[in-house]
């Protein structure tokens, strides 16, 4: 067997996996009705995690790969929370008092374009329309140059437990190569102003890969992101993807670092941010040993779904806005992109779902090994059996031929795991047991 070049297994077009199936398998089979029998199925005590979708910026910029349209007017965002309302109340008719809500997380989008007034409003509806815990964990994204100080007053308000905030790179140069022009003192100022409120966690996200990106101006940005002391800093690469966002078209590809940069970028990433003291957390998060994400990880507790890692345990996800995702028992359910789409469909007293996928056995079976491959890097072949019996035992031999072929992934005397200098490349090893993506290959394969 011919070696895979290290910079091809990185690079490799692989899903992220925080999901299994992924979304373009997803299809129209699931409707509406379909999930709200999956609501109508909850238990009255059922964890439930809250996501809401934000699908405007006041500034576009030209790396994202988000579900999301500029503006820079605020009357479609207010007219889009109005809908959002009413998803809110037609969520709590078919839940009948059913589940509590322990996570609410706000993304987009820049939730943060939210007007304060706005954003106590829309957490008014939430308590009055759903069971909410007292200690429910509130989380949202922010861009830092939509922040005021009534902003920040109004997150301290609705309760906020962790804020993430965006910053890609420090660097002025990549900064105006994809329309992110954000100095670091705003930053600094948001981060003082949300912990002087008594928000707890700060994330800071970052990227490699951009435009005009090197090792030193990458390693720049981390000392001053670390300067900031965050309580956890996630660092993705930059997928460029013009073919599905168009605006990414905009970016120089010449100017783009070629795959071993890129490879070098992210490796001396996470050295300096191990270095600073952060435990790593997957394949791209760091924190701090106290923080919660980290005692998950050592405690076997990660988890992973459309937010990324977490230490979220609700089975139950339910996604409020267009194109969000939700997950039930019984499979995933995502809502129509179109925001004039999902609108008419909300006020119609419909759910909004466009499309989704019923979970099989051998999807349930297949999403447990890529999700402990994607937290652990490993996975227990005693604890595989113990969940799903002798459903378990092909995968366990796809695993020991994978083990006798790839220099990345071994057999040991528990089970299977990927080696340690190899963990950078576990999505490409989970995509070894996905059952779809894999049939697609043998497809393609057939057909040339």
């Amino acid at each position: 067997m011919t070696a895979v070049p290290t910079h091809r297994l990185i690079d490799t077009k692989v899903p992220r996996y925080t999901s299994y199936p992924t979304a373009p398998h997803f299809h129209d089979s699931v409707t509406s009705r379909t999930v709200a029998g999956w609501i109508g199925a909850l238990a009255a005590d059922e964890a439930i995690s809250l996501y809401l979708h934000i699908p405007f910026c006041d500034r576009l910029c030209w790396f994202c790969a988000c579900h999301t349209k500029q503006t820079l007017r605020y009357g479609p965002v207010s007219d889009y929370l109005a809908t959002l309302h009413s998803e809110i109340i037609l969520l709590g008719r078919h839940l009948s008092g059913r589940g509590i809500v322990r996570a609410i997380h706000l993304g987009g989008g820049s939730p943060t374009m939210i007007r304060p007034d706005d954003l106590q409003s829309l957490f008014e509806q939430l308590h009055a329309n759903l069971t909410i815990a007292a200690d429910a964990s509130v989380s949202i994204e922010i861009d830092p140059n939509d922040m005021d100080e009534a902003r920040l007053d109004a997150l301290a308000r609705v309760g906020t437990t962790r804020a993430s905030l965006g910053i890609q790179d420090f660097d002025p140069r990549v900064q105006k190569a994809i329309n992110r022009e954000q100095g670091f003192e705003i930053t600094r100022d948001i981060v003082d102003g949300l912990r002087a409120r008594g928000v707890g966690s700060v994330n800071l996200d970052l990227l490699y890969g951009l435009p005009f990106q090197t090792v030193a101006t990458l390693g720049k940005t981390i000392d001053l992101s670390l300067s900031l002391q965050p309580d956890r800093v996630a660092i993705f690469g930059y997928a460029h993807v013009p073919w599905f966002k168009k605006h990414q078209t905009i970016i120089d590809e010449a100017a783009l670092p070629d795959p071993d940069s890129r490879l070098e970028q992210a490796q001396s990433a996470a050295a300096l941010i191990r270095k600073a003291g952060y435990q790593p957390i997957g394949i791209d998060h760091f924190a701090l040993p106290t923080d919660s994400l980290a005692m998950a990880a050592r405690e076997g507790r990660l988890t992973r779904n459309f937010q990324g890692y977490t230490d979220d345990p609700c089975e139950t996800l339910i996604g409020l806005g267009p194109s969000s995702i939700s997950r039930f028992r019984e499979g995933y359910a995502q809502n129509t992109p179109s925001t004039g789409e999902y609108s008419r469909l909300i006020e119609a007293g419909s759910l909004a779902i466009a499309r989704g996928l019923s979970l099989s056995g051998d999807d349930r079976l297949r999403g447990w090994v890529i999700e402990r491959l994607m937290c652990d890097f490993g996975f227990s072949s005693i604890a595989l059996r113990n969940m799903f019996g002798e459903n378990a035992e092909p995968i366990l031999r796809e695993a020991a031929m994978l083990a006798q072929v790839s220099p990345h992934f071994v057999a040991n005397d528990g089970g299977f795991s990927i080696k340690r200098e190899s963990r950078l490349f576990a999505r490409s090893i989970a995509a070894h047991f996905d059952r779809y993506l894999n049939t697609e290959k043998a497809r393609h394969s057939a057909a040339i």
